[in-house]
């Protein structure tokens, strides 16, 4: 994506922007944002394969339907 001058510009862009003593602070603030959004993303995964409960089965009952009443004769 990105070539060897294209990422010197940044960081000289980045340096400039922020100063030199900001970037370490920069870069472990990303760093834990990038570990956490894997441990949310292992979660999810989680989830997906270990469903909470069993899916709905059709139910079988001897009542009859709603539209089966019984007549009062």
């Amino acid at each position: 994506m990105f070539g060897g001058n294209e990422w010197l510009i940044v960081a000289i862009v980045a340096l400039v922007l922020f100063g030199g003593s900001q970037l370490p602070k920069l870069a472990k603030n990303l760093g834990s944002a990038q570990k956490e959004f894997k441990k949310g993303l292992a979660e999810g995964k989680e989830d997906d394969e270990t469903p909470d409960a069993p899916s709905s089965a059709p139910k079988s009952s001897d009542a009859p339907a709603a539209s089966e009443t019984p007549s009062d004769n």
